[in-house]
């Protein structure tokens, strides 16, 4: 899938600070953990290891997504520190983790990666036993609006190989305006193919929110 909330309410606990800053500069991204309606989005730890290891053995997703073959336990320990953990601690990804906020469930996740000054990629996952109850698309509105109203992104880049309608639709379904599809793009097990990429502006997320609340 593509890799490029609702704010807490008055008297709700307080988001830590965020500092993110131009590209080659010191940036770090405090860890922090965001309600989001019925889901709580929070930071990665070790101990969601496994959980990732056997959401990513899924066919489904493995045919959107590069990933090692075999893929091994090994791997997503290694993916998960170095990005999903390490990448949040120095600034180049916020990836936060959807669960169910009565149960504490793990059902996906959402991430954005630091592109240039004030922009931003994003890009999300959900555990296949969790499809087709809205996971993703309230996860996605929800990083989106936290990402332009405390982290100082401007503009939200979508991207994903042409012919993943799941994730387009929940692009769509979260604001992105689909702007164009870039021939052989993309390199997926070492084949070029198409490639499907959309956007979505600060001032298109602020609207949106103020439309559901």
């Amino acid at each position: 899938m593509a890799i490029k909330i609702v704010l807490p309410s008055p008297g709700a606990s307080t988001p830590a600070r965020t500092r993110w800053g131009p590209v080659g500069q010191t940036a770090v991204m405090d860890r922090q953990t965001i309600p989001a309606g019925w889901l709580t989005l929070r930071p990665f730890t070790p101990a969601d290891i496994p959980w990732v290891y056997e959401v990513l053995l899924d066919p489904v997703l493995r045919r959107f997504m590069q990933l090692p073959s075999p893929y091994r336990l090994e791997d997503a320990a290694s993916h998960v520190e170095q990005e999903y953990i390490a990448g949040g601690d120095d600034g180049r990804r916020a990836n936060f983790l959807a669960e169910d906020a009565a149960t504490a469930t793990r059902l996906g996740r959402v991430g954005l990666r630091l592109g240039e000054p004030g922009a931003a990629e994003i890009g999300y996952w959900v555990d296949p036993r969790a499809r087709n109850r809205g996971v993703a698309t309230t996860a996605v509105r929800a990083v989106c609006q936290w990402a332009v109203t405390t982290a100082g992104i401007e503009l939200i880049e979508w991207r994903c190989e042409a012919g993943n309608i799941a994730s387009r639709r929940v692009a769509e379904k979260a604001g992105f305006l689909i702007e164009a599809t870039l021939r052989k793009r993309r390199v997926r097990h070492g084949e070029r193919v198409d490639e499907w990429v959309g956007s979505l502006l600060r001032d298109e997320a602020m609207a949106r929110r103020s439309l559901i609340r």
